[in-house]
Parts: C-alpha cells; sequence; structure tokens
C-alpha cells in the first residue's frame, strides 16, 4: 500500500514538474539560444487551444502552473485574450492575428515565428518573453510594459509604442531592428 501511495503522488506531481521544468527553460535560456532550444512533445490534449480563454490560474507572472499552457500552432485570429494570464505559454507558431490582448500578462512566454499582425497588446505587461522571428507587424503596445523581451528577427513594421514603459537593454535591441521605423523609434525611445 505504501508503494501505492507513492505512486499515486508521483503521478499527481508529474503536471506540476513538467509546467516548473518548461517555465525554468524559458526563463534559464539566452536570447541567442533559440535554435538549442529543446520543447516537449506538442500536447495532445484536443482541447489545449481553448487553455488559453482561461491562462494560467495558478502562478501568474511567475508562470507556475499544474499543465504547461502549450498553445503551439493555436490559431486565435481576431478572438478576445484580453485580461488573460498567459504566463509560461509556448506559442511557438501561433496565430493571432488581429486579436485583442489587451490587458494580458504574458510572462516567460516563448513565441517565435508566430503571427501577432494587428494584435492588441495595450496595457499588456510582456516581460521575459520570446517573439524572434515573429510577425508584429501594425502591433499596438500602446501604454504596455515590455521588459526583458526578445524581437530578434522580428517584423515590426507600423508597431505602435505609445507610451509604452521599455525597459532600457530593451530599447537598445529594439533600436537595431531595421524594421522599426519613424515615429515607432521615436516611441520606443531611439536616439537616432
Amino acid at each position: 500500500a505504501a508503494a501505492s501511495n507513492a505512486d499515486d503522488a508521483a503521478v499527481a506531481w508529474r503536471p506540476v514538474a513538467v509546467g516548473a521544468l518548461a517555465a525554468f527553460a524559458l526563463a534559464a535560456a539566452p536570447f541567442s539560444a533559440r535554435a538549442e532550444m529543446r520543447l516537449p512533445p506538442i500536447d495532445t490534449d484536443p482541447n489545449r487551444c481553448e487553455r488559453a480563454f482561461v491562462g494560467n490560474t495558478i502562478g501568474q507572472a511567475n508562470a507556475v502552473s499544474d499543465k504547461a499552457l502549450d498553445l503551439r500552432k493555436c490559431s486565435y485570429d481576431g478572438k478576445d485574450l484580453s485580461g488573460k494570464t498567459l504566463s509560461g505559454a509556448l506559442m511557438v507558431n501561433t496565430s493571432a492575428k488581429g486579436t485583442n490582448m489587451t490587458e494580458t500578462v504574458m510572462s516567460k512566454v516563448y513565441a517565435p515565428d508566430a503571427n501577432f499582425s494587428g494584435a492588441n497588446f495595450t496595457n499588456a505587461v510582456i516581460d521575459r518573453a520570446t517573439f524572434d522571428g515573429s510577425d508584429m507587424i501594425g502591433t499596438n503596445f500602446t501604454n504596455a510594459v515590455i521588459t526583458g523581451v526578445s524581437f530578434e528577427n522580428t517584423d515590426l513594421t507600423d508597431a505602435d509604442f505609445t507610451e509604452a514603459l521599455v525597459g532600457n537593454e530593451d530599447v537598445k535591441r529594439l533600436c537595431a531592428n531595421p524594421t522599426l521605423k519613424g515615429e515607432t523609434r521615436l516611441q520606443v525611445g531611439c536616439r537616432n
């Protein structure tokens, strides 16, 4: 009976451990290590994409969860994800064109090669996230908090950063992005 209880406890903690390991991998990976990132297989739960409408309800900004928030290859085009906590989400190849993401919390999100064109991140908190190689044409970051975010090879053409709070190191990285032009450069705080 003791062995059975130990087995039951191990099974019960397995999803928590997977979520914690995924969050740790996202937080510990340097921005340039995208090619070396090894992710778990895509969750086979047929309702995994629907989890974005609930979000991460346990650890919020720390990306602690009972189960990894696997939103890879999901489509949220034109949907409403406002006010959701998507911390720790895996969003590789996710499509969120024109999605309402106002006041969304996206901490420790891994979203390379995703499409957020025309998405509205007004008043969102985006912290320690990776959007490398993503399409963010015309994305609205008005009054968003952006810290520790990687936008390497991201298309930010016509993005709006009006009144956004952008961390100093983020400003340096954003200003090096060749798709950041004109007024958008001034909004971010680029000096040239």
